[in-house]
């Protein structure tokens, strides 16, 4: 089977005030890198718009309708001022959710294999009535309750590897015993959550906090002892990776120094993971990444692991490490 690639013009109509890190070109570059000859066997579909009712499995309806209403009028009471809205910005916000319902729905009826979204706005900061940190809806969030309701799906993994922490996945999922929520993110850094101590009602939130300075080394131990353990054990339906690239050692909006290869050897880990325990199935939804070398890189490290088959080694992403900061 195949990976599914679903993107759409309007994730550049969202548009931001000059010098804002989360711009319309962080599209462009991975759309650019995409066309590459090696990526010609991607399914390539355009995002679809959204139905409210997959909005508010996981967000307060009453928040639904107020911000849906509010980027149609122009403006976005709702958001801070770091989550600027535009009048494009309302058919982003719902085709960038949109994408993420279409991806479940072909991973879980077995069109495809794997799925990778490259849309905006991300989504990983939206809480259940809060958009904030460039985030209106959680997108990763509504493809988890979308996959249940659905499609059955009875245990779903997150990954959210991110520099900054995923905290309105996390305050969505708090109480949720059926979501394992997994995040490596660097600490102390925006927006100040992820603490090893938070844990969910039920332990299914597992912060795995990296400092200022951390490495791809740091970053794939954390992985291999913290987090693919986890995820193997609780043998999900499902595994959904908020994938940001953020951070990448280019990118001017966080201190961690992860290169390209270490982003392809995560995927490709927990692609041989859902192998295992999940049929496979598995969703990637783009969040952060702000300078656009770091984030085409990445992306391309990236998909071409979703890409690749079953068996391969992972060793293509140790040998390439030492080529990755070039």
């Amino acid at each position: 089977m195949t990976t599914l690639h679903l993107t759409h013009a309007a994730a550049l109509a969202h548009l931001a005030p000059l010098g804002h890190p989360e711009r319309a070109d962080r599209i462009r570059v991975v759309e650019r890198t995409l066309e590459q000859e090696r990526f010609a066997g991607l399914v390539r579909e355009q995002s679809p718009l959204v139905a409210r009712t997959a909005l508010i499995r996981a967000h307060d309806e009453a928040y639904v309708a107020a911000m849906i209403e509010g980027l149609r009028r122009g403006d976005c009471v709702l958001a801070d001022d770091d989550t600027p809205a535009s009048p494009g910005t309302l058919e982003a916000v719902l085709r960038s959710a949109g994408a993420a319902v279409q991806a479940v729905d072909e991973v879980m009826t077995g069109q495809v294999r794997n799925a990778f979204s490259a849309m905006r706005p991300p989504g990983h900061h939206a809480g259940r009535a809060r958009a904030t940190g460039f985030c209106f809806f959680n997108n990763v969030a509504v493809a988890a309750r979308h996959a249940q309701a659905v499609h059955g799906a009875a245990r779903i993994a997150i990954v959210d590897w991110d520099a900054h922490h995923g905290d309105g996945t996390q305050e969505i999922f708090w109480s949720d015993a059926s979501v394992l929520f997994c995040s490596t993110h660097q600490w102390p850094l925006y927006p100040g959550s992820g603490a090893v101590s938070e844990r969910g009602e039920h332990d299914t939130v597992v912060n795995v906090p990296l400092p200022p300075g951390a490495d791809g080394t740091m970053f794939r131990e954390s992985l291999d002892v913290a987090v693919l353990p986890r995820i193997r054990a609780f043998r999900p339906d499902l595994i959904l990776i908020s994938a940001g690239f953020d951070a990448h050692w280019r990118d001017p909006l966080s201190d961690l120094n992860l290169t390209e290869a270490d982003f392809g050897w995560a995927t490709q880990r927990l692609v041989d993971i859902a192998d295992q325990v999940s049929g496979g199935r598995m969703v990637s939804l783009l969040e952060g990444g702000y300078d656009l070398i770091g984030l085409a890189r990445s992306a391309e490290a990236h998909v071409a692991a979703l890409m690749a088959p079953p068996s391969r080694s992972i060793g293509y992403w140790e040998d390439s490490r030492a080529q990755a900061s070039a």
